[in-house]
């Protein structure tokens, strides 16, 4: 620095002696100096002594600007006083000179002084802008094309202005120097690799000018190349498939996706708009839509898995360029299942009726179970309800078979509602049910049943023809022809009847008749089963009839079942009372009494002896004693077969009376002379039956002395005699007579209490739902005997009482005298008959009614 300072004021001075020889001094001084810095002697330089210069006051004299120069006052010298910019002092003017006036005083003298500002390289160069902008078409221009730029500025000047390019590194471009005068260079940039906006959009490069000094200054500006696009890129996608998953439930609008698409181009070229296409399958266009701006998937319709589980279908996006350009993307739409399907059962084939004797495991039906869901939702589990008697079998997946798994009975059961029920195994898991209704077809495997194993059938005597005695049912649980039964009268019969009035008369004469069967008496329909009767009854010939019905279906084979019948004949009142001959009399009379009988119940009337009855008494004999006894019998049961005996004449007070159910003719007081020799008695026999029947007996009585009646009463104990009687037979008879009456005035109450009972239970049976009252097993009942002989009752063995609709009364009586006339030659004495004789045994099972008059008799 200090070299350069001295070569300075070398030049200063000669300049300065130069300057004083032409009458002017020059200095030159560079710019940019120190403040202070002696630019030049100048007092010395303008001839002036030592300390003249501050005498003589010398100073510059201010011009237009300002010189940045001052005269030091003590030494005169020249100095910088404040900084001196040659470029703004002169700007690009070379060379650049100030120009300047010193006055001095004592004498004022003015001198000029001309002051140069030598250049230094203090500014670098500039460019009009720091950044310079350029656009440039991508593919379209083509290498080699120029691309003029505006070069750099220096406010310098000489080499310090001497100005050179460079452009930093690039493979696209390069830096050509034209020049525009002698002076400047233009630069120009020059396109040597074509561009690609998608590769590169934005080149950024740095134009460096540097100038001629020492150091040289630079100077930068930085070129920025925009690549213009050009739509030369069709939109591409982030992927090329797109898979997505969405439950068959989804809602509508339920956002299923989105995909994404960019355009490598920018603008208008960039601008992309989606749409969907190839939908596999076409319905998926229903169901599926693509926002075309954002590339969101909706759902647009009701997804069904079982329908259609997966969709493809294609996107494609389309730029805005020209041409536009299109890229597209696969979409796969996975539908996801979900229990939303109850699982379906079918029936494939039905197989009914099934016979009720079909064999254990035979198939009633085959079903086919399934379920649209998959997965465990499609997975199902089938049963039978009710369990019984039929079950599933799988056959193969998918495919049951219903098959029997217990015997059947349509007796039992004859139609069954079966229910296959399905679950699958979805959460929640679904349900379905399928009913079946299986009938079942019946075979004959049951045979007819009655009600009962036996009927009690009542039936009043002398019935019409034709009459229905009772209606037999059986029940045959089968159906159709199996269960439709018909009935007929199989086997049973009756002998001849053995009543009481039956023994005499066969003891009088009377032929008993034979075994008849049932079906001669009955007959039953062979649809309804009712009982008819084919002929009237007579309960004197008929009081039991006991037989079997049968019942037969229809089925095939034929099946049957079996019914004791057993016919009770009730007795009416249609005979009235017959005489019988006096003890001691031949057999032949008393046929003579009973053909009378007979011959009035036909007639209907009463039945009067046709011979008049004799008898003896003594004067004198006492009040009570018996003088004779009529003997009276009746061939009905019961009531109707219980006699009374009446004195119809004479009326009024008489010798005589007759016992009311004894039949004895007995003297009422003591007889005498006054009586007269003869009386004639007309002696009424009258039943107890509805109505009443009757009979007269003429008793003649003859009173004679007391030796006479006893010739009269030996003469007839000889004849008794002759006919097997022993003697006494007349007191026997008497007192047999009076123990009889004992036991009936017993068999009475008991018949009463007995009616009673029956009245009851027929009235309950009555309002049973059947015609037949049933009963059970009851005690055993005992029919006492009267005084006027013994009362058996016929045993019974019932189980039930059937009555016909139409019977008036449906009471059993069912007595039978037991009073046969004493043998020929019995005797007269007072024999009291055994208990068995006068007693009949009813069995613990049977059930008996008995009818009573509704005022018990008196006496």
């Amino acid at each position: 620095m200090g070299e350069r300072c001295r070569a300075a004021l070398r030049v200063l001075v000669l300049q300065a002696a130069w300057a004083l020889a032409g009458g002017q001094v020059r200095y030159s001084v560079p710019e940019e100096a120190e403040a202070g810095t002696v630019v030049g002697r100048l007092a010395q330089d303008l001839g002036l002594e030592a300390g003249e210069a501050e005498a003589r006051r010398l100073r510059l004299v201010a011009q237009g600007r300002r010189a940045s120069v001052e005269v030091s006052g003590a030494s005169g010298a020249l100095l910088v006083s404040s900084r001196l910019d040659r470029e703004e002092l002169c700007g690009k003017s070379a060379p650049c000179a100030l120009r300047l006036e010193v006055l001095v005083e004592r004498p004022l003298r003015v001198f000029h002084v001309e002051l140069e500002v030598t250049d230094i390289n203090d500014n670098a160069p500039i460019f009009p802008a720091a950044r310079k902008n350029l656009s440039i078409a991508e593919l379209t221009t083509l290498p080699g094309s120029r691309f003029p730029l505006e070069g750099a500025s220096d406010a310098d000047i000489g080499s310090n202005a001497q100005l050179s390019y460079t452009l930093s590194p690039s493979e696209y471009f390069s830096l050509d120097l034209q020049k525009s005068n002698e002076r400047n260079l233009v630069p120009e940039l020059v396109l040597t690799k074509s561009l690609d906006r998608e590769t590169i959009p934005v080149h950024r490069l740095v134009l460096t000018a540097s100038d001629g000094g020492r150091p040289s200054l630079t100077g930068t500006m930085e070129l920025v190349i925009t690549v213009v696009d050009v739509n030369d890129n069709a939109p591409q996608f982030n992927q090329s498939v797109y898979k997505v998953q969405l439950p068959e439930n989804a809602a509508v609008g339920t956002l299923v996706g989105r995909v994404n698409a960019t355009d490598a181009d920018e603008g208008i070229n960039s601008e992309i708009t989606f749409a969907a296409t190839s939908f596999v399958p076409p319905s998926g266009r229903d169901v599926i839509s693509v926002n075309p701006e954002t590339g969101e998937i909706h759902l647009t319709g009701v997804l069904d898995f079982e329908e259609v589980s997966v969709f493809d279908f294609r996107i494609e996006a389309r730029d805005h360029g020209t041409p536009p350009l299109s890229g597209h993307c696969s979409v796969e739409l996975q539908v996801l299942d979900v229990n939303d399907n109850a699982p379906e059962v079918r029936v494939t084939s039905l197989s009914v009726p099934v016979s009720e004797d079909a064999a254990v495991g035979t198939v009633v039906a085959l079903l086919s179970v399934s379920d649209r869901d998959s997965g465990a939702n499609g997975r199902v589990r089938c049963w039978v309800w009710p369990a019984s008697p039929f079950g599933l079998e799988a056959t193969f997946a998918g495919s049951y078979s219903l098959v029997l798994r217990e015997a059947l009975d349509r007796e039992r059961v004859s139609e069954y509602e079966v229910e296959v029920r399905a679950e699958d195994g979805g959460a929640p898991a679904l349900r379905a049910s399928r009913g079946l209704r299986v009938p079942v077809s019946d075979v004959n495997d049951n045979a007819p049943a009655f009600a009962q194993a036996v009927y009690t059938v009542l039936a009043r005597e002398n019935n019409a023809a034709g009459a229905e005695l009772a209606r037999l049912w059986a029940r045959d649980p089968d159906e159709a022809g199996n269960g439709r039964v018909s009935y007929s009268v199989w086997e049973g019969g009756a002998a001849a009847a053995s009543s009481s009035w039956s023994s005499w008369s066969s003891w009088s004469g009377a032929a008993g008749g034979g075994w008849r069967p049932a079906s001669s008496y009955v007959s039953v329909d062979a649809e309804s089963g009712r009982l008819w009767a084919l002929q009237p009854l007579d309960y004197e010939e008929l009081q039991v009839l006991q037989f079997e019905v049968r019942a037969v279906d229809a089925g095939e084979p034929p099946l049957c079942g079996n019914a004791t019948v057993q016919l009770f004949v009730l007795d009416e009142n249609d005979n009235a009372p017959a005489l019988l001959p006096p003890a001691g009399s031949a057999p032949e009379a008393g046929g003579a009494a009973a053909e009378a009988a007979r011959a009035a119940q036909a007639a209907g009337g009463s039945v009067s002896a046709s011979d008049t009855l004799w008898a003896w008494a003594a004067w004198g004999a006492p009040a009570g004693q018996v003088v004779a006894k009529i003997r009276a019998v009746d061939a009905d049961s019961g009531y109707n077969a219980w006699l009374r005996y009446e004195l119809w004449e004479p009326r009024g007070k008489g010798p005589f009376r007759v016992g009311l159910y004894s039949g004895e003719v007995s003297t009422a007081r003591a007889l005498d002379e006054a009586d007269g020799p003869r009386h004639r008695l007309l002696i009424v026999v009258r039943d107890h039956g509805e109505p009443a029947r009757s009979a007269t007996a003429t008793l003649s009585v003859s009173l004679v002395e007391a030796a006479e009646a006893a010739l009269a009463a030996a003469a007839g104990s000889s004849s008794s005699s002759s006919s097997r009687a022993a003697p006494g037979a007349d007191a026997g008879a008497g007192a047999a007579g009076a123990a009889t009456n004992v036991w009936l005035v017993v068999a009475i109450c008991a018949v009463s209490s007995l009616f009673l009972l029956a009245v009851v239970l027929y009235g309950a049976s009555r309002w049973a739902p059947r015609a037949a009252v049933l009963s059970g097993p009851g005690p055993t009942t005992l029919v006492c005997a009267s005084e006027v002989g013994s009362w058996s009752y016929s045993q019974r063995h019932s189980r039930s009482l059937c009555v016909a609709d139409g019977a008036a009364k449906s009471d059993l009586m069912v007595f039978s005298p037991n009073f046969p006339p004493p043998p020929p030659g019995a005797a007269p004495k007072d024999t009291q008959p055994e208990p068995s004789a006068l007693l009949g045994t009813v069995s613990g099972a049977s059930l008996v009614h008995f009818s009573v008059p509704s005022h018990p008799p008196s006496g």
